[in-house]
């Protein structure tokens, strides 16, 4: 079977792009694909048994892709302006999502219903901002995905340990409450590092977050945006940063000994403002996808040690996805599943 990298790229205002041969060529889905030209698109998530989903979360709401009919489905939700959507990896019903202001909710039906979660000391508005929170990432961990991490810009980090039943706040010696990202590693000698990234820099917590310490990066700006452990899992960690947002300098940093020590890897050209996201597959953790927040558009064959400009460019990246799908895949036959709440 031949398969196609699938690249998806949402914006600040343009909706979602896609492109089907590895971002050779864009297209942008008009109305008639079912979400609104000028969404915002916070977020991807696939589906981890069915390759031919995708959720979006936007400032529209929640919707899904069916790769098949090439449209969008608006999913009933309780809140308009989703930022994050995560699923369970071993209960793909089980799926959490995030908004602004922040609050949380869970799904134990894959999408049809939603509950809204209580989560002690979240704050929905900012004083430091005037403004609103929001949820910036939501990870369960591999080992154990009954421990689910929240990070919240501005509003810190949040554990629970039952799935998200309950909540705690863990954010211990943070210099800054303005949390963008965060990735666990489980490490072969079996202990664990987090690592979060903030407006402030990046941190690194090896007490399960109970206490967290600023790691200075070297960089003339010690704001960072996404950290991702690259998908083959194996210690290689990447972390953007740049003069802020969306600034007008940016930075790609890489680990290759799980997060102990950081070199800066070259994009290439000048950069036009903050690296903001990675994206990496496992089905082939060499190729990745690295974006600037005013749309420049990078990619990697060899892991993410050189990377090459594509030449289509966007006006503001927020969410950068890529997945494999076979390239006869809108021949299939599909059906969506998610039904409206009773």
């Amino acid at each position: 079977m031949t398969f196609s990298q699938h690249v998806y790229v949402g914006t600040a205002g343009h909706s979602a792009w896609f492109s089907e041969d590895g971002g050779k060529t864009f297209v942008h889905p008009n109305s008639h694909s079912g979400m609104y030209l000028e969404a915002r698109v916070w977020s991807f998530c696939d589906h981890p048994s069915e390759p031919t989903k995708l959720w979006a979360a936007t400032d529209m709401g929640l919707y899904l892709w069916d790769e098949v009919t090439a449209r969008w489905h608006a999913v009933p939700f309780p809140a308009q302006d989703v930022w994050q959507i995560a699923i369970d990896p071993i209960n793909p019903a089980h799926i959490l999502a995030g908004t602004r202001p922040a609050s949380l909710y869970r799904s134990t039906d894959g999408g049809s219903h939603w509950q809204q979660l209580d989560v002690p000391d979240l704050q929905t508005f900012s004083t430091i901002n005037m403004g609103a929170t929001r949820v910036t990432q939501i990870v369960f961990e591999a080992r154990n995905p009954q421990r689910v991490w929240v990070t919240v810009e501005i509003g810190g980090i949040f554990l629970s340990e039952d799935g998200g039943q309950t909540w705690q706040a863990r954010e211990q010696g943070l210099i800054s409450a303005d949390v963008h990202g965060l990735v666990i590693l489980d490490r072969p000698d079996g202990s664990q590092l987090l690592l979060a990234s903030t407006n402030r820099g990046l941190h690194e917590s090896v007490d399960g977050g109970l206490n967290w310490n600023f790691r200075k990066l070297d960089s003339p700006w010690q704001y960072t945006r996404a950290i991702v452990h690259r998908a083959d899992k194996r210690g290689i960690v990447f972390l953007t940063n740049g003069n802020g947002p969306p600034g007008d300098q940016g930075c790609l940093f890489r680990s290759d000994d799980w997060g102990d020590h950081w070199r800066k890897v070259s994009l290439g050209d000048r950069l036009n403002s903050t690296v903001w996201n990675v994206a990496s597959h496992p089905a082939d953790p060499m190729s990745l996808w690295a974006c600037t927040n005013l749309g420049q558009l990078y990619w990697s064959s060899d892991g993410g040690e050189r990377w090459e400009r594509l030449t289509q460019e966007f006006g503001e990246i927020r969410s950068l996805f890529w997945r494999p799908l076979p390239a006869a895949t809108r021949q299939q036959a599909h059906s969506i599943t998610i039904r409206p709440p009773a």
